[in-house]
């Protein structure tokens, strides 16, 4: 299992030391060296709305796919599912909160957190500046950059939608909720991402993608483990077979296959479009 795991985590890194370079004609990949990637750089503002794509795509399946879907098999998720007498999966805002302690914890300078001006935990409430953009999120939901002197990071604001029913009825009956009629499509929050540069290199940019997609698979496997630890509830199958099959949950390699299959196209191009 280790060796496994090793080896997913080193398949996270879709772009690392040898990048690769699509030729247009038969799709031929050439080798890119690390110098030449480096002479490609971005804003900081393009970098983290490509990694706030990234979450969309991946948060999204996660709430559908794995939490909706398996509610309806019967699966729980808890707000304290951490807890040693609490046997169940993280709630979706605790799956970011989970990928946000796994960046914190690596070498790379990027913040991620969710705010809200009805949070659940009121420390998540969004103050001074931020609340001020978010009211023009919630306006038309287009993203808000700034730079914050205080911390000294330039700072994106992105919507956060109630994109499932799982999210709407969670919020709407959680005791602790100082709003009880969320709807789908409200926008509940918004994601934050910080960085200290204003502008990267290529390498920087792929080391803060790989960052986020080894945070969703540090967490993904806490879930999985939680399972294998369950003693009074029954044990989802942990195999290539999803929720709305059954009582079943994909094994770290399969969830993170579909993210790819579904997040990486639009990335690359972006990173390609730099070459």
């Amino acid at each position: 299992m280790v060796k496994n795991i090793k080896l997913l985590l080193s398949e996270v890194v879709f772009l690392s030391v040898v990048s690769f370079t699509l030729v247009s004609c038969g799709g031929v990949a050439e080798e890119s060296t690390e110098s030449d990637a480096e002479e490609n750089i971005f804003s900081v503002d393009q970098v983290l709305e490509m990694v706030s794509k990234e979450n969309d795509v991946t948060r999204t399946l996660y709430t559908k796919a794995i939490v909706g879907q398996g509610k309806l098999q019967g699966m729980k998720f808890d707000e304290d599912w951490q807890k040693d007498d609490v046997e169940a999966g993280p709630l979706p805002a605790l799956f970011l909160r989970g990928v946000a302690t796994s960046i914190r914890r690596s070498p790379v300078p990027l913040g991620l957190y969710l705010g809200s001006d009805y949070p659940v935990n009121s420390a998540n409430k969004f103050q001074g500046k931020q609340a001020e953009l978010f009211e023009k999120i919630k306006e038309n939901q287009d993203p808000q950059y700034f730079y914050d002197e205080e911390q000294k990071v330039h700072t994106a604001m992105f919507a956060d939608l109630a994109s499932a029913g799982a999210c709407v009825s969670c919020h709407n009956a959680h005791p602790q909720t100082p709003k009880t009629d969320w709807k789908l499509g409200d926008v509940m929050g918004a994601t934050t991402w910080q960085y200290p540069k204003d502008s990267l290199s290529y390498g920087e940019t792929i080391a803060v993608l790989n960052s986020y997609a080894k945070g969703t698979i540090d967490i993904y496997m806490q879930y999985l483990d939680e399972i294998e630890n369950f003693k009074n509830s029954e044990k989802p199958i942990i195999g290539d077979k999803w929720p709305a099959e059954g009582n079943y949950v994909p094994t770290a390699e399969v969830f993170l296959d579909s993210v790819r299959k579904l997040a990486s196209y639009e990335t690359m191009n972006k990173l390609m479009a730099a070459k």
